[in-house]
């Protein structure tokens, strides 16, 4: 009866990949997305939701099983996973995927360098888990017509089915346990979209991490012999019974399978924000470099976007963001950063920077506006045009397909370096930095995945 429905078919596959399957290109977007998110990791290491997560688990003790990124502690591994996944979350500076739905895959590598760090998995064997933890989560994001987001569910709701499958790769699970697995973490992970709209608090960075830990923990219990529902997709009152506003097209999460892999076309991010603001901010960058425009002559700043950006990045409360997590899902406060700094980095959503008379006093002067004609092309193209109008009467317009870091213009490796610098430097040092980039990028060499996690403490 299992096998009857898709969870099994998708359980096999998991069961199935070997390092061996894998394609060059394949491996080397696996070592480029890790460091990018080891790189988010340290930098998200000391924000206030990472620093409570951290001594709230501390104070809890337990087994010192795994590695805590940039901390001299270990925790029991379900809870070490939330923690790091969180840390690699929680600048909004990781990865992106938007195809019908939006995600970020790289917050479940935790669930894969968790178990590879306690059960001395080789190097090749991590690589292996991580693509699959891309393919799930780059699947699911594809399936759902509208994607589950337009129907008011965070994408965490989809994670919750791809994190056990990646766990349970690396504990070396049958493909029955497999299937119990995802079965266990999606019958209790719905998460509604209430986090990423209006008013945002820590629960926007910190939803999805929590998905991956019930993968984690599904995982853990299904190797015990606990049981969870093979119909939670496809079954009654599974995923596509329950979510009767999407239409979902099964055939998206196995046609091809093997044939190629998603996780090279995930996008890296440029900037610590929300994706939708990135092509916007591209092109005001863009405009302003170009044609020298000063921040003092700017008169108005009209963002031509999708609807969705318009309407969660643009609405009352983002034009007056109290907290980071507001700020970095704002497009006229990003906007507003781009006009005074020239850019953005993680230091523009410190409390000071937010409240910063000449940051705020551009808010009012940028306007955005939902174009149809952008709707055609999302998400295959990340459509966005910027018009700038100055205090001499003079207009500056420009229109971009997709931004910096998409995967078809993507950050090279010197980018990608200075990137993990600015994040990492300040925390380990020169030499253990050398160290971190010379051990991931060799990844397929690494016998004990444990070294490289002894590498990640403080």
């Amino acid at each position: 009866m299992m096998q009857a429905y898709i969870s099994y078919k998708l359980a096999e596959f998991t069961k199935n990949l070997h390092y061996e399957d894998l394609g060059p290109e394949t491996v080397l977007n696996v070592k480029r997305f890790l460091l990018d998110s080891i790189g988010c990791a340290y930098g998200g290491s000391k924000t206030k939701d990472v620093k409570i997560l951290a001594d709230f688990y501390n104070g809890m003790g337990g087994r010192p099983e795994t590695t805590v990124i940039n901390s001299p502690v270990k925790l029991p591994m379900l809870n070490q996973v939330l923690l790091n996944s969180l840390m690699i979350r929680a600048l909004d500076y990781n990865d992106i995927y938007w195809e019908q739905d939006p995600s970020h895959p790289s917050d479940i590598i935790p669930a894969v360098l968790g178990p590879a760090e306690l059960y001395h998995k080789s190097g090749k064997e991590l690589i292996t888990g991580i693509v699959l933890a891309y393919e799930w989560e780059q699947r699911l994001c594809e399936f759902a017509f509208p994607g589950v987001r337009e129907t008011k569910w965070h994408h965490a709701t989809l994670t919750q089915f791809a994190s056990p499958l990646a766990a349970g790769k690396m504990l070396d699970l049958s493909i029955k346990e497999l299937v119990h697995a995802l079965g266990i973490s999606a019958s209790h992970n719905f998460t509604p979209g209430v986090v990423t709209a209006g008013n945002l608090t820590m629960m926007k960075n910190t939803v999805d991490p929590m998905a991956v830990q019930s993968g984690m923990q599904a995982a853990l219990l299904a190797k015990m012999g606990y049981e969870g529902p093979a119909h939670i997709i496809d079954g009654k009152e599974g995923l596509t019974d329950v979510l009767a506003s999407n239409e979902f097209k099964l055939d998206t999460l196995t046609e091809g399978l093997g044939e190629s892999f998603r996780i090279n076309r995930c996008s890296m991010k440029a900037f610590p924000t929300e994706a939708l603001t990135h092509t916007p901010m591209s092109a005001v960058i863009k405009l302003m470099q170009e044609n020298n425009i000063r921040s003092e002559d700017i008169d108005q700043v009209i963002i031509y976007t999708v609807a969705r950006a318009a309407d969660i990045l643009s609405d009352h409360s983002k034009y007056d963001p109290k907290t980071r997590e507001t700020a970095d899902h704002s497009l006229p406060y990003c906007i507003a950063v781009c006009i005074a700094d020239g850019t953005v980095t993680p230091a523009s959503f410190k409390e000071q920077k937010i409240s910063d008379p000449v940051v705020r006093s551009f808010l009012p002067k940028i306007k955005v506006i939902a174009n149809p004609e952008f709707e055609k092309t999302f998400p295959r193209l990340k459509q966005a045009r910027a018009v700038i109008k100055t205090r001499q009467n003079k207009r500056y317009e420009m229109t971009l397909d997709y931004p910096l870091g998409d995967y078809r213009m993507p950050i090279d490796e010197a980018a990608l370096l200075k990137k993990f610098d600015s994040m990492v430097i300040p925390e380990t040092g020169q030499e253990k930095r050398d160290r971190l980039v010379k051990m991931i990028l060799n990844l397929e060499k690494i016998k004990d995945s444990a070294e490289l996690a002894g590498l990640f403490s403080a």
